[in-house]
């Protein structure tokens, strides 16, 4: 279709017992695609540490957890809480072969945070869905010492707004990103407002159906990467406005991606 693999592969750690079992196809894959000049975004559908390591999408991952449960998660020493980092603890193997290999991962745990589809979001101000974020970071990145992860917070374009009241702070965050599943596209409204959180942070639409247009990547520049859910790809877009994106101008491809 278009010649080309995109400059950016993203995956995810994921629930299911046997997708959990395949976590090592997946970081064997992150390291490919690094290889080969992709950057690599990884996000975790990951269970409640309310219940087992394995689960179902629905009641699982989709489910509605206490306020009590949530408020002793994120208590420093509890039962909930010790859960949690050992639920953390299973993915930090496989972020560590990463970090061993030489791959920097984009990083968006607790993604669309500001949702109530999932068991740790619509919890806004500094003790909900942003305090976990920030035990996630401490924990992993401090206490774990995985330096390869670049933090990618993100909420969904909810138009109830408001999703200041779920950042975390500077200094938890690398990037600031969006889904965009509420519309084709982020407005220039939902634009100005993740502007307005990120300041002078690189900004990304995390997820998103329908390929950014030229008028869209012209107008909103800020953006530093989309990435295109893959189950929409074909379903939802034509050849052309596939085509549009991948040879527009700003867009890199495969092997195009420079670090310095």
């Amino acid at each position: 279709m278009t010649g080309q693999y995109p400059g950016l592969w993203g995956g995810d750690l994921m629930f299911h017992a046997t997708d959990v079992a395949n976590r090592q196809r997946v970081v064997d894959q992150a390291k490919t695609e690094w290889t080969n000049g992709s950057l690599v975004t990884l996000t975790w559908h990951v269970c409640p540490p309310t219940g087992g390591s394995t689960c179902a999408f629905e009641g699982g991952v989709k489910s509605n957890i206490s306020s009590a449960q949530f408020s002793q998660i994120i208590t420093e020493g509890s039962a909930l809480n010790n859960a949690w980092k050992r639920r953390l603890d299973e993915a930090v193997p496989y972020l560590q072969q990463l970090k061993n290999a030489g791959v920097p991962v984009l990083f968006r745990p607790l993604h669309e945070m500001n949702e109530s589809w999932n068991w740790w979001g619509n919890r806004p101000g500094a003790n909900g869905s942003a305090r976990l974020y920030q035990i996630t970071r401490d924990y992993l990145a401090g206490t774990k010492g995985l330096d390869n992860l670049i933090w990618v917070w993100n909420v969904q374009d909810n138009p109830a707004g408001g999703w200041s009241n779920y950042y975390p702070g500077n200094q938890y965050v690398d990037v600031v990103s969006l889904d965009v599943w509420y519309k084709s596209h982020p407005s220039s409204a939902d634009y100005q407002q993740m502007r307005g959180i990120a300041g002078t942070k690189p900004m990304a639409i995390a997820e998103i159906g329908k390929m950014p247009t030229a008028a869209l990547l012209d107008s909103q520049t800020q953006w530093a990467w989309f990435m295109m859910w893959s189950e929409h790809l074909r379903g939802n877009n034509t050849n052309a406005e596939i085509q549009a994106a991948y040879f527009h101008p700003r867009v890199l491809n495969q092997g195009e991606v420079v670090l310095p």
